[in-house]
């Protein structure tokens, strides 16, 4: 069982989670741009997507953090 969070730990993962989320629609974006460059690089492609993918771990990990234990 987790503890409860305090109002401060509460709004520094609120915060991380906002900044965390910002940072992966940028990314989509930027993913989005290079798909439709002709001569797109594939390794910075890749890298890019890895990232992405990396934050959304990252996203789940603090709302689970976020979301309080509920007694069974």
């Amino acid at each position: 069982m987790r503890q409860q969070l305090t109002d401060e730990e509460r709004h520094g993962l609120e915060q991380r989670l906002f900044e965390i989320k910002q940072e992966h629609r940028d990314l989509d974006d930027v993913i989005g741009r290079l798909l439709l460059t002709p001569d797109v690089e594939e390794l910075q492609l890749k890298r890019f997507k890895k990232r992405k993918l990396m934050l959304k771990d990252r996203i789940s990990q603090l709302e689970n953090a976020l979301i309080p234990d509920i007694l069974a």
